[in-house]
């Protein structure tokens, strides 16, 4: 009974002095709210770099051929050292233990052109088994299959940007676009891919929508090499059967092709899972610095809170001093003003919680900033405005409990 009284006497308040009680919730409103759209904001940037990754493949090894100067190419050469090529792929293959997969590849800049548009593209020749290695998604059409690589037809795969650049309102798919001095003819079209958007070794920072996949059997025929002594291939990726003996294998491979490069430091290894995880420990102590930074208004509001409740025992000591006279405890007291303190929190809390909901969805819809709601910031946000509310509501609610009863009736 005395619970349900407080509670009564909680929403009275609240409710007679709306203007001052809008005013004090105000820090825990902004509070809750900023702390949903900091982490909401954080987990969208983090959901980002894990696609990035994911589109890289996390059981699989990446190793690129270095971007040497013509020196150093010349000097790796005279060192025997033939880049990476076709023969590594078998040595890998057959040394090393659990491999599912391997996905070849050559690479060159060339300008893509359909009718009286052009764009600089990078063409990419590989093999039939790279849908299988690497997250690609076809939006149109179809990947490049054994037949094409067979017959080393001139045949291409668009990414998503080139599609928008070359063709507006056409359907790609069977027309023919020229790629350097050759003409090709388009069978598909991939799905938008995340952007990576920083270098890690030789993994270069590029946008993967801009890329045209042919056959590599093609490639080799029909693309000559801007240098003679460059490498057969420009990246070898090999998918393992999980995640378990990434480090283990990457070392293997190391060994294998320095060997095989007569030691020459002509190769990088990336392992797209140790950077995923690298990220994702990242974006934890990200999102905890904008929940930690979002808090101090919640605090900030704790402390409007306490004011206002030392005010209000002020204002209220005569009540105070009457209800201790007719036999109320310091615990009744010590309850009531907790509960006020509680009943504003909570209710600014959920006002919060609605208006962080709002920027959160608000942000990701009018600008390029992705976010994620998520159900566990909700809760955090709203459970830590309510003991924000409590803890500083304790402070009056003791000082309220603490008079006199006599003085309190006596005061004018």
């Amino acid at each position: 009974m005395q619970t349900k009284e407080n509670i009564r006497v909680a929403i009275y308040g609240l409710r007679d002095h709306k203007f001052r009680s809008f005013l004090t919730m105000l820090g825990i409103i902004f509070g809750t709210a900023s702390v949903i759209t900091m982490i909401s904001i954080g987990e969208g940037a983090k959901k980002q770099a894990m696609a990035k990754y994911q589109d890289l493949g996390v059981s699989n090894i990446i190793i690129r051929d270095k971007e040497l100067t013509d020196t150093d190419l010349e000097q790796a050469r005279m060192k025997f050292s033939q880049g990476l090529s076709i023969d590594d792929i078998r040595a890998i293959t057959e040394i090393v233990p659990g491999v599912q997969g391997i996905a070849p590849q050559s690479e060159a800049r060339l300008e893509a052109m359909y009718g009286d548009k052009s764009s600089k593209v990078t063409v990419i020749g590989v093999t039939p088994e790279l849908t299988n290695i690497l997250n690609y998604r076809m939006d149109k059409g179809t990947f490049l299959d054994q037949d094409h690589y067979s017959r080393q037809l001139k045949v291409c795969v668009l990414g998503a940007n080139i599609v928008n650049e070359l063709f507006t309102i056409e359907d790609p798919l069977g027309r023919n676009i020229k790629l350097g001095d050759q003409w090709f003819e388009v069978v598909g079209v991939l799905q938008t891919k995340a952007l990576f958007t920083e270098t890690v070794g030789e993994l270069a920072a590029r946008d993967l929508n801009n890329d045209v996949y042919i056959p590599l059997s093609t490639f080799g025929k029909r693309i000559p090499k801007t240098n003679m002594l460059a490498s057969e291939l420009k990246q070898v990726t090999v998918r393992l059967g999980g995640s378990e003996s990434l480090i283990e294998s990457a070392a293997v491979i190391r060994s294998i092709i320095t060997r095989r490069h007569f030691n020459n430091d002509d190769f990088s290894i990336i392992i797209p899972y140790e950077l995923m995880e690298q990220e994702k420990r990242e974006s934890r102590i990200y999102n905890l610095l904008l929940a930690s930074i979002a808090a101090i208004s919640l605090i900030v509001g704790g402390i409007g809170i306490m004011n206002i409740m030392l005010a209000s025992v002020m204002e209220r000591t005569q009540e105070i001093g009457i209800r201790r006279a007719i036999g109320g405890r310091r615990s009744d007291i010590m309850g009531q003003f907790v509960t006020e303190a509680m009943a504003m929190s909570v209710t600014g809390g959920l006002i919060g919680v609605f208006m962080g909901i709002i920027l959160s969805l608000g942000i990701g819809l009018i600008t390029e900033v992705k976010t994620y709601l998520t159900l566990y910031s909700i809760f955090i946000a709203f459970g830590f405005s309510v003991i924000v509310g409590i803890t500083f509501g304790y402070l009056p609610a003791r000082r309220a409990a603490d008079l006199s009863p006599i003085e309190s009736i006596r005061h004018d």
